[in-house]
């Protein structure tokens, strides 16, 4: 009999069990390290910009709805022509870096929604990098001047996402493509400006080594004119006869003869044993 009484709550917890289970989809959700949530509210305040919700488990009315955006780094690899400033076609291939700032994920999906990268990162970044390379020649972005083109577009690219809260990582050109005929005359062009600078450096060098050996020429007849201007014949009398004191003091036996003339000469030692 308590049984039967017990009967009709037993099936209505299995009915309300299933319930559960059937709408907690609706109910619960879960946001993962690397992504932030916004809740529309259908009924209330709409869109909630503000309260952006961190990783964990949450739960929400089943009538609201919730938008995850993944907020770790991105990539992404772009392939187009563009136009230098001479009206010559390059195709390009550019890889940029980028990722939705965390706490303003709930303005990007009002302005943008999900798929604000292919209706705002990718536009941006290929109108950027026309409107830059445009300013230069083609030489330039495929030679000399290819760090700095790199520079500039990321700088402008920068300025216009961070404005609508998506930061720009990198920017990397990774291919530049011209026709062939134009590639092989920028190609002998700087061989040859290689070429010119590797020759003016050995004339250089040999300018160098001319000076250095005139300098050493001009100090030593300037050494050799002092010794000249030095060397007096009272000068020399007196180091030859500080040079015969120094020998006869030895013991060995020795000749010394003394020069004759007006005012004499240099003593001479002759042998010794």
């Amino acid at each position: 009999m308590n049984n039967r009484r017990l009967l009709p709550f037993i099936i209505v917890g299995v009915i309300a069990l299933f319930i559960v289970a059937g709408i907690s989809s609706s109910l619960f959700f879960t946001v993962q390290a690397d992504e932030r949530a916004v809740i529309f509210y259908k009924f209330g305040q709409g869109l909630d910009k503000e309260n952006v919700l961190q990783p964990g488990f949450h739960m929400k009315a089943p009538w609201n709805e919730v938008y995850i955006y993944a907020v770790r780094e991105t990539s992404s690899d772009e392939n187009m022509d563009v136009l230098d400033k001479n009206g010559l076609s390059i195709h390009v291939e550019v890889s940029i870096r980028f990722h939705p700032v965390a706490d303003k994920i709930g303005f990007i999906h009002e302005k943008f929604n999900r798929g604000y990268v292919n209706v705002l990162v990718i536009p941006e970044m290929r109108s950027v990098v026309r409107q830059i390379m445009g300013r230069y020649a083609a030489e330039e972005i495929y030679s000399t001047k290819r760090a700095e083109v790199e520079s500039i577009i990321k700088a402008e690219s920068e300025k216009i996402l961070i404005e609508n809260n998506v930061r720009m990582v990198a920017l990397l050109i990774r291919s530049i493509q011209l026709p062939d005929q134009i590639r092989m005359a920028i190609q002998n062009k700087l061989q040859q400006e290689q070429e010119a600078l590797a020759y003016q450096f050995r004339l250089d060098k040999e300018k160098s080594e001319a000076e250095r050996k005139r300098i050493q020429a001009e100090g030593e007849a300037r050494a050799n004119n002092i010794i000249n201007n030095s060397l007096t014949d009272k000068l020399l009398k007196m180091r030859g006869i500080e040079a015969t004191l120094e020998l006869s003091k030895s013991p060995n036996s020795k000749i010394i003869v003394v020069g004759s003339g007006k005012d004499g000469g240099l003593p001479l030692i002759l042998g010794g044993n």
